[in-house]
């Protein structure tokens, strides 16, 4: 059921869906090209079903997809699809893959029971894992990606699946100005070792960043321009290098506190292709969060994230072309905050 103020929140939607974005990061991983998919997630009684889904995909030339767990009749879906897939492990499952045979198992089931015909390209051990509100279950989160990583060896699909985990911005203690960017001393003990692995085995750290929250909490100090990447003028400057928005201040201030670390570990068109200051001309491979609205999800707010309604219909005027390339509709009702948001693959 609608709250009395989904207005509110529906107006604040496509702002929350073009800035929560997945960023990776790699001491070796280079994309090749900037990249763009969408965020599946099935907390909603009113979705579409999966093969619908896929084909929605499809049809606006998404062909990235972040799925959170791996649901067997959506990996059915994307056989042959051309889709590539972020796997996600759910939370519930760190402690379990704890164990090698269990961990055995879930690669078996999950990836090497589809893939090929599914182009799984990362599987992600655990999303958001706060060591600062669960150390036991932060514990379990490297111990499980070296066995699905172990697993994957062992079934020789290591170099084509990439092992990672997703962090949030809140495990950075300090990210202004972005090449003061660096992790909480306090969980130093949970970040730095998974770091260390990922650059070992040449995979990415996937970071969730939310720009929309960033403003929502602190609209005094952040001008909407700067959030939603409409300015054309350098609000930050940082060690000669100048910040036009949010995204790549938060982007910086997260490669900064990877750097320290040891490892390397959306105008979205030409903003994605172009990289951000600290890292001109690398590509960034970004996920919308979400691709739908998802009726059962807690906080109320983030119920209306999706680029799509229930019922398969784009909440925005945004074609994506036969290259895939995103797009901006000229002449469109897009906002020009917004026009700035759309990506390139």
């Amino acid at each position: 059921m609608a709250s009395p103020s989904s207005s509110r929140y529906a107006s604040s939607s496509l702002a929350a869906a073009c800035l929560l974005l997945l960023a990776l990061f790699s001491a070796n991983f280079e994309p090749t090209e900037a990249q763009v998919g969408a965020c599946y997630g099935m907390m909603g009684n009113n979705l579409p079903p999966p093969a619908e889904v896929v084909q929605l995909y499809q049809q606006n030339n998404i062909w990235r997809m972040r799925l959170y767990d791996p649901n067997r009749d959506a990996l059915a879906a994307l056989r042959d699809s051309g889709i590539e897939v972020i796997l996600g492990v759910p939370n519930s499952d760190l402690q379990h893959l704890n164990n090698w045979g269990d961990a055995l198992w879930w690669v078996q089931q999950y990836v090497q029971n589809f893939y090929p015909a599914v182009k799984i390209k990362y599987i992600a051990v655990g999303n958001e894992v706060s060591p600062m509100y669960n150390a036991a279950l932060a514990s379990a989160v490297l111990p499980a990606m070296r066995n699905i990583y172990n697993a994957l060896v062992s079934m020789g699909l290591h170099e084509q699946v990439k092992v990672s985990t997703a962090i949030d911005m809140t495990l950075l203690g300090n990210s202004y100005p972005p090449s003061a960017g660096a992790f909480r001393d306090d969980i130093r003990w949970f970040v730095d070792p998974i770091v260390g692995f990922l650059s070992s085995v040449n995979a990415p750290l996937l970071a969730n960043i939310y720009t929309y929250f960033s403003y929502r909490d602190n609209p005094g100090s952040i001008s909407l321009p700067y959030a939603l990447m409409s300015s054309q003028s350098v609000s930050v400057w940082d060690n000669g290098l100048g910040y036009t928005n949010l995204f790549d201040a938060m982007l910086d201030a997260t490669y900064s506190a990877v750097e320290r670390v040891g490892g390397y570990v959306n105008n979205l068109v030409a903003h994605v292709k172009g990289g951000s200051p600290k890292k001109p001309n690398k590509f960034i491979e970004t996920y919308f969060f979400a691709m739908f609205d998802e009726n059962q999800k807690d906080p109320e707010l983030e119920k209306n994230f999706g680029l799509f309604y229930p019922w398969k219909q784009s909440k925005y005027n945004v074609y994506y072309g036969a290259t895939r390339d995103w797009n901006v509709v000229p002449g469109s009702e897009l906002s020009n905050a917004t026009s700035s948001l759309v990506s390139a693959t």
